[in-house]
């Protein structure tokens, strides 16, 4: 029988950004799963290399819901999305990330299994530690910053969703994304999980935490049902930024912007908010979401970060200068005194 090849004796250095030189902007940290935190990822990495990713844990769905079930692994395939969204802008940068990204096409078990989900399950396996894998895949990509899960193991979420027949229950994550009707209250399972000890330091020694864009029951706030982190959101010295979503997706299809801010609120009551970053063209009524913002203690911010094309997409450097304007307290034609 082979042998299998013995862990590295030294992990990584666990730093905020593996690469080389002096660390530029404020300290980070951006919150959500899938394409949403991937869009902001992507526009961040042009503000500060001292980002941290903090993903949800809890789907369920594709390759990652497959290797979770088979392995009992936390899914890797949100976790896999933050790190190729933070790669370089180089030759290295973008084909690793398209290696990570590379689904196999086939009539057998490896059918749309991502390489990089193999690959970071593979090193978990070999090292015994979820975030030394992440930060060993996030050195190999050259990655601007660090990617960290929410929680320390699996989380299954649930929904009380508003239905046609009345009310009922939805659990899974891909089961609440698709809910048919209006979704009322999360929970998580377990309800007190291990938290990443690591996520919620950088959550607490930040400049900015970025909550948004992405699947708003789902992948956003599930941050705020994890109890240290949550603590961590409520208790830190750093400044807190929405970033809205450019249309409905499946689980929040009819819900205005409006009804989007009403339910962060109703889920972190607590929870102050300093400014809310939106397109234009996702705020139906200015006024009544400027009054939903101030209910969160927050600012409105409208800028302009869609693609040009029409599609409900962020144009990444768009948005990073949103970001720079919203980290720089730029909020209106100029900057408040002393910014």
């Amino acid at each position: 029988m082979a042998v299998p090849p013995t862990p590295p004796a030294v992990p990584p250095p666990r730093v905020s950004s593996f690469r080389s030189g002096h660390s530029r902007g404020p300290r980070v940290v951006a919150l959500g799963g899938g394409h949403g935190l991937s869009a902001s990822l992507r526009a961040l990495r042009h503000v500060s290399d001292r980002l941290t990713a903090v993903v949800t844990v809890a789907d369920d769905g594709g390759s990652s819901g497959r290797l979770r079930e088979e392995l009992g692994v936390l899914p890797p395939g949100d976790l896999r999305m933050a790190l190729a969204a933070l790669t370089d802008d180089s030759d290295w940068g973008r084909t690793w990330s398209a290696v990570l990204q590379h689904r196999f096409v086939t009539d057998g078990p490896l059918d749309q299994h991502a390489v990089g989900n193999l690959l970071i399950t593979a090193l978990w396996e070999l090292l015994g530690d979820t975030v030394t894998g992440l930060d060993w895949v996030g050195r190999l990509l050259g990655a601007r910053g660090r990617v960290l899960p929410m929680a320390s193991v699996p989380l299954v979420v649930e929904a009380d969703v508003r239905c046609e027949d009345g009310p009922c229950t939805v659990v899974g994550q891909v089961n609440v994304a698709k809910a048919a009707g209006r979704i009322e209250q999360l929970r998580l399972h377990p309800a007190d999980p291990p938290p990443c000890d690591e996520a919620v330091a950088a959550v607490r020694e930040a400049d900015w935490v970025v909550l948004g864009p992405g699947s708003w029951y789902s992948s956003v706030l599930v941050h705020l049902l994890v109890p240290q982190l949550s603590a961590a959101l409520h208790e830190t010295s750093a400044r807190r930024c929405v970033t809205l979503n450019l249309s409905p997706d499946a689980e929040t299809s009819g819900l205005t912007a409006v009804d989007l801010l009403d339910a962060l609120h109703r889920h972190a009551p607590g929870l102050r908010i300093d400014v809310v970053l939106a397109d234009p063209s996702a705020v139906e009524d200015v006024v009544a979401a400027e009054a939903a913002a101030a209910r969160l203690g927050a600012q409105l911010v409208m800028r302009q970060v869609a693609l040009g094309d029409g599609t409900a997409r962020h144009d990444a450097l768009r948005l990073a200068a949103a970001y720079r304007d919203v980290f720089d307290r730029v909020l209106g034609d100029v900057a408040p005194p002393g910014a």
